[in-house]
């Protein structure tokens, strides 16, 4: 099985550094669902991995999320792609949970879920927790420098083996040749 992991905020939709709390924050980045899109008529099954702490901090709640879930999943379903499931942390960062990034939790729980071997599994991020959960659970780590990430770039030595790319599109056009 080809599968990609995908965070959201700032590499699908817009990130806010108040939280994007409802469906009309939920802004694509311009081509992002057009390169799931793409990335699933190249054989890759996609799913989100994503630290959602407004849950905790009370901004908004389960139905609102599923909301923003929902229409990502409606608008991308115009284009002929789909995320197959999302898997978020609720917790705030304090809350010493496994599943919150950059712990490696959460990838560890779409391991099991899809009874995958995550070892080259690419998984997409803007930020540093990105991708040192990705490298700790044995996927490889792949940087876009859209939202957080040209920051993450040139302000952090990124985990060894790390892909860099300028944004989803250019993600989805390598990952045809895999």
């Amino acid at each position: 099985m080809k599968l990609v992991i995908l965070d959201r905020d700032g590499v699908i939709n817009q990130d806010s550094s108040n939280f994007v709390k409802t469906p009309d924050e939920c802004i694509p980045l311009p081509g992002s669902l057009e390169a799931i899109a793409r990335m699933n008529r190249a054989g890759w099954r996609v799913v989100v991995a994503t630290n959602q702490s407004g849950l905790g901090r009370g901004l908004f709640d389960m139905d609102t999320l599923n909301a923003m879930h929902n229409k990502l999943r409606d608008e991308l379903s115009v284009l002929g792609g789909q995320i197959e499931a999302f898997f978020i942390c609720p917790h705030l960062p304090d809350e010493r949970c496994d599943c919150r990034k950059p712990l490696p939790g959460m990838l560890l729980d779409i391991a099991r879920r899809f009874d995958v071997d995550l070892a080259g599994v690419p998984a997409v991020g803007d930020s540093m927790r990105d991708l040192e959960a990705a490298a700790a659970a044995g996927c490889t780590p792949w940087l876009v420098r859209t939202g957080n990430g040209a920051r993450t770039e040139h302000q952090y030595e990124l985990p060894q083996g790390t892909q860099v790319r300028d944004d989803l599109a250019a993600v989805a056009l390598a990952l045809e040749a895999l």
